[in-house]
């Protein structure tokens, strides 16, 4: 069973999805319930009303008493505590089920939220087994993740709906979730908390693969940057070092900065700016050239380059999978 980018809809992949998902349902049948219940109530009410002084003055209609309302009243509260109260219980035992990370988890995850991306980084006992990645998120299917969110700046919200509920990510806090996916597939991820004008481009994806697959994916990641192997490359390495290096980071080269997503594998993703684009050489070299025009508002600067800098730049970067 594979899932598709959007499979989240009315599906629960993960085991805190699954007992979210009918609680969601039930809730949401409820509601649309009583607003049609009581719109057919406000339509009868208006339709019995009074009609014998169409046209004239509402000062000169007289008052009259009509039935005590205060049955109605009664009968709806009473009506109403039921699905209150089963909401009320269904919640607290959804909640015992999903709350609390695992205490021996399969793998570890630092997410850092920022304006506008997620920082990844892959935890590991051994320092040599720790890298960082950006907004694209592999791990084994069936494998426990605890997840510990930090937030660079503002308030950030993790959100993952076919694997788990939403986790605030708050500045100077670390707030503690999970995630376990029961298939094989890609999970769309949003920020769900209002962040600034590119929130709606806080993009992520979960990629759950058999452990197989993802120990090959963690060891390709784990290696630095190939070495360039012609002189187009070589020219790109050097303008990756000199422009892009006082912010990104390519793991063995010059390029050593951490305020902006790791470029060491950027090519192994599948979309570019927090799922803004699709990772393809046409939208790489627009992103480079001038990326307020396709995210306005984000940290990245226009670069300005000549034709010849950007097809060098290009060639190195495509090397980097």
């Amino acid at each position: 069973m594979t899932a598709s980018p959007l499979g989240y809809l009315g599906h629960a992949a993960g085991v805190r999805a699954q007992a979210i998902l009918p609680l969601t349902w039930f809730t949401l049948s409820v509601s649309i319930v009583v607003c049609l219940i009581i719109g057919a109530m406000l339509w009868a009410a208006v339709r019995r009303g009074p009609r014998n002084n169409a046209g004239g003055d509402v000062a000169s209609v007289a008052v009259e008493r009509g039935p005590n309302g205060t049955r109605w009243i009664s009968v709806g509260l009473a009506v109403s505590a039921v699905p209150l109260a089963i909401t009320l219980i269904w919640t607290m035992i959804t909640l015992a089920a999903i709350a609390g990370p695992p205490s021996n988890p399969d793998l570890v995850l630092d997410i850092t939220a920022r304006q506008w991306w997620w920082e990844v980084q892959y935890d590991s006992p051994q320092p040599s087994e720790q890298f960082t990645t950006a907004n694209e998120i592999h791990i084994p299917v069936g494998a426990r993740v605890l997840v510990r969110l930090h937030a660079s700046d503002v308030i950030h919200s993790f959100w993952v709906p076919a694997l788990s509920g939403k986790t605030d990510a708050i500045p100077g806090q670390t707030n503690a979730t999970w995630i376990q996916a029961g298939a094989a597939g890609r999970y769309l991820g949003q920020c769900s908390e209002y962040c600034g004008y590119q929130h709606a481009h806080m993009a992520f994806e979960v990629v759950a693969e058999p452990q197989a697959e993802f120990d090959r994916w963690r060891a390709s990641q784990l290696a630095s940057a190939a070495a360039p192997s012609t002189d187009s490359q070589s020219r790109g390495q050097a303008l990756v070092e000199y422009r892009c290096g006082l912010c990104h980071r390519v793991r063995g080269t010059d390029a050593g900065a951490v305020m902006a997503p790791d470029l060491t594998h950027v090519m192994s993703r599948r979309t570019l700016a927090a799922g803004t684009l699709l990772n393809n050489p046409g939208n790489l070299a627009g992103w480079i050239e001038n990326p307020q025009a396709l995210k306005p508002g984000n940290q990245m600067p226009n670069q300005f380059l000549s034709a010849k800098q950007l097809s060098d730049t290009l060639a190195y970067l495509e090397t980097l999978k």
